[in-house]
């Protein structure tokens, strides 16, 4: 079984302060981060979790999904079961149709690793109730398969399906199986389609850790333990530059090239990318492997400031400072690290982070008059009542009465309360703070096999509360949008 060595920064050659900077820098930037793994030199030098999120926190891990598939397939070729040569509707004769188009009948499975498919977008999101496998097969093509990078996540889905179809088994499960000495947790797991099958471009919910295992096996390129479970050839590959994506990339870490269900990155790395700022960075020449988890959606840039903060403020310290001598101060996983004096700044600092949360105030003196108050709401057919109670400086509670049933959100002052959902039973975190003396502003962070944000601004004027609602997620949480007008009942 895989084990993961933990040492301190200036065991390795990195400073810890470089780390802090980094991480600062962040926080100052104002990026959601959920966690931040970094590993050098095969030790595991900073692990840290965003409270209330910690080491088993199940988190959404969106396209990094795409890489599992991509060794799925992989692993699928090393048993014989196909090649990547082979023609993609060979293998789903049930969904082909009858008349089916020469661009997708000569398809083949390299073609939709390397995204180098016949369509220019997702196939199944022009219509979500119709079969998503069958829609890759239907969907009229725009130009020839193996010529164009166009970011197709039905293409991951469809050899998500082709691998369960092969192994007989649920495509993660399989992965587990054939990777067992990596130790992926048995918690982790894929989310289905509306027909039952895994969702192979963006269903993935694992733990950060999870992801720090992956990276390590793609680094050593399959080989764990003296047993090499893939071959290394497939990971060379599928991790090298196959195609160019500087016509259609939006940001600079992503116009460096595309393997196999894999982007290239500045620093010559590659990257398992998931979109939030849900990474697994892995960069040979550093001898290095980050991973992050977040919530960067509606932040323009917000992935590029997490790539920033590892090569302006970590990469320029590698292999400086004197390393310490490991052999009684490196861990397994779950041991504990001897600290130093002078150390004890950053371990403090990695164990301290929270959330990030707006700034303002805690307290208002208009609290304490709005307080239990109810507001019967004017605008909406579904919205009948809102109401905020106060705790002193510490909590709030916003009530409301949707479709004739009561609920609630809890949100702490200055600080993340965690709750469930309301009309979702998603794991939240909520903080709010006071803006002016009439505006209360809650953020809602969604941290679950959904990952999102619900931002609930309340400006209150007289006897009258205006709340704001938007949300940010890609396709729930529709009922978290708009504006409702609330007039107090006396």
């Amino acid at each position: 079984m895989l084990k993961i060595e933990r040492a301190l920064p200036e065991q390795t050659g990195i400073p810890s302060d470089c780390i802090i900077r980094s991480l600062e820098r962040l926080e100052q930037k104002q990026i959601p981060m959920h966690s931040f793994l970094l590993m050098h030199h095969d030790k595991l030098i900073c692990e840290c979790y965003y409270s209330p999120c910690n080491t088993d926190t199940l988190h959404r891990m969106f396209s990094i999904t795409k890489s599992f598939t991509s060794i799925a397939i992989g692993l699928l070729a090393d048993e014989g079961k196909l090649s990547l040569e082979d023609k993609i509707v060979d293998y789903f004769p049930e969904k082909v149709p009858a008349n089916v188009h020469p661009y997708i009948a000569d398809m083949t499975i390299r073609d939709m690793l390397m995204m180098r498919t016949c369509h220019e977008k997702t196939t199944y999101k022009l219509d979500l109730e119709t079969d998503w496998v069958e829609s890759f097969f239907t969907t009229p093509p725009t130009h020839p398969a193996g010529t164009v990078f166009h970011y197709d996540t039905s293409s991951a889905h469809t050899l998500c399906a082709l691998a369960e179809k092969l192994s007989g088994t649920d495509m993660l499960d399989y992965i587990k199986k054939k990777l067992a000495p990596i130790g992926l947790s048995e918690e982790s797991y894929l989310l289905k389609d509306p027909f039952g099958v895994s969702i192979g471009g963006s269903g993935l919910v694992a733990t950060s850790m999870d992801m720090l295992k992956f990276g390590i096996f793609l680094k050593r390129e399959g080989k764990i333990d003296g047993k090499q479970l893939l071959s290394a050839s497939y990971i060379r590959e599928a991790t090298s530059c196959l195609t160019a994506t500087a016509v259609t990339a939006p940001l600079p870490s992503e116009a460096c090239g595309y393997g196999m269900q894999f982007w290239r990155t500045q620093k010559n790395g590659y990257v398992c990318y998931g979109m939030g700022g849900q990474l697994i960075i892995v960069l040979p020449d550093y001898d290095l492997i980050c991973v992050t988890t977040a919530d960067t959606q509606g932040i323009g840039g917000g992935n590029q400031q997490i790539y920033d903060a590892l090569y302006e403020e970590i990469l320029p310290y590698t292999d400086r400072g004197s390393i310490l001598n490991t052999a009684n101060q490196a861990a397994t996983v779950g041991d504990s690290v001897a600290i130093t004096e002078g150390q004890t700044d950053y371990e403090r600092f990695i164990t301290s982070r929270t959330l990030y949360t707006s700034g303002g105030h805690k307290t208002c003196p208009l609290s304490e008059e709005i307080s239990g108050k109810r507001f019967r709401i004017s605008n909406s057919d579904t919205f009948s009542s809102m109401q905020i109670s106060f705790e002193a400086e510490t909590a709030g509670h916003f009530f409301f009465e949707y479709k004739g049933q009561e609920y609630t959100i809890v949100f702490g002052m200055g600080k993340p309360e965690t709750g469930t959902l309301p009309l979702y039973a998603f794991y939240y975190a909520a903080s709010g703070v006071w803006l002016s003396d009439n505006t209360l502003y809650v953020k809602v962070n969604i941290i679950d096999s959904c990952v999102g944000s619900i931002h609930l601004q309340f400006s209150f004027q007289e006897n009258q509360m205006v709340l704001f609602m938007r949300k940010q997620e890609e396709s729930l949480l529709q009922e978290f949008t708009g504006h409702l007008v609330g007039d107090i009942e006396e």
